[in-house]
């Protein structure tokens, strides 16, 4: 959704209903420390994409019974918005009205800085560095230069392929969304998955949905950096025991304001710094949760394929879940 009317005339700055009590550094370092995964798997820079089994795979492509495709990925951004600072870039290279030898042929150019809140997108591990460390123990100076990422680059990752579930908070909530500020806590998953008959499990990938492009589509866009609703960090040692492979929400996974001191990032600090778990942000999940309330059923098959970029810090990307 790349945007609605209102965006400019609405450009709210909203208040959501607490974070709960603040993290101070040293327990966020005590966290850190706690689910840190350093050296359990090689190759290293595909982190926790090295759960995912051949029989993981199987079983996730077992799951598929009606055969509904739905993409999560939103349209190619280009309109500036409190939530899309830095549009994407689309324009026409050959056009159809030229004289050409048949047949013709028309071109376009696109470019975006896609981290950020208005592209969906891949973080591969050397997105994010944590005391000036990446993923593993490689030092961010020495791994990330001008010619890209030599630890950790989404190349490293390659295609995934596993079971998806869905935690529709605002399903499991009777609310229309989340509202932006609103932290998920661990017991609010524990409570999503006994309400929606799904249990988090090895290799999986876990999306949350706190409604925010329903939301932005009713009320338009906001600043989703100063406030999101997301997840807390009480949350992630329980995704971190359950082994997730992947971490996604049509946010950036972290609730904002930070309640962590002087960490704007917390969740993304511990998914891929300490956990090496690459994070999906920004996915369109509102056909997802229709069609996975229509079915009955909150797991699914889902398949994402990075763009093969060297040195790449991640990439744009269509996700696929198949139910």
């Amino acid at each position: 959704m790349t945007g609605s009317p209102g965006d400019d005339q609405n450009p709210m700055t909203p208040t959501g209903a607490g974070n709960g009590p603040a993290v101070s550094h040293r327990q966020f370092d005590a966290l850190f420390e706690a689910v840190r995964t350093w050296g359990r798997w090689d190759p290293a820079d595909r982190g926790a994409w090295n759960r995912v089994t051949p029989g993981h795979v199987q079983r996730a492509t077992a799951r598929v019974r009606s055969g509904t495709v739905v993409p999560l990925g939103l349209p190619w951004n280009t309109r500036s918005a409190p939530d899309n600072r830095g549009p994407a870039l689309h324009h026409m290279t050959d056009l159809g009205d030229v004289e050409a030898p048949e047949p013709s042929v028309h071109k376009d150019f696109i470019a975006v800085d896609y981290h950020g809140k208005g592209v969906t997108h891949l973080d591969a591990l050397c997105h994010i560095a944590y005391r000036g460390q990446l993923y593993g123990g490689w030092t961010a100076r020495e791994a990330i230069d001008a010619s890209g990422a030599h630890h950790g680059a989404v190349t490293a990752l390659g295609p995934l392929v596993t079971k998806g579930v869905l935690l529709d908070l605002p399903a499991v909530r009777g609310s229309a969304w989340l509202e932006p500020g609103q932290a998920v806590h661990a017991e609010d998953i524990a409570a999503a998955e006994e309400a929606l008959g799904v249990r988090i499990g090895d290799a999986d990938a876990v999306l949350l949905r706190s409604g925010r492009f329903r939301r932005r589509a009713e009320l338009g866009a906001w600043d989703a950096d100063a406030a999101s609703a997301g997840l807390h960090v009480d949350a992630v040692p329980l995704l971190a025991e359950r082994g997730i492979a992947l971490l996604g929400g049509d946010g950036d996974s972290d609730v904002r304001p930070s309640p962590v001191e002087g960490v704007h990032s917390p969740v993304h600090t511990l998914a891929l710094a300490a956990m090496g778990v690459p994070l999906l942000d920004n996915l369109d999940l509102e056909a997802l949760s229709a069609a996975t309330a229509e079915a009955g059923r909150y797991e699914f098959l889902l398949v994402v394929a990075a763009l093969n970029i060297p040195g790449g810090t991640g990439s744009p990307v269509n996700p696929v879940a198949v139910l």
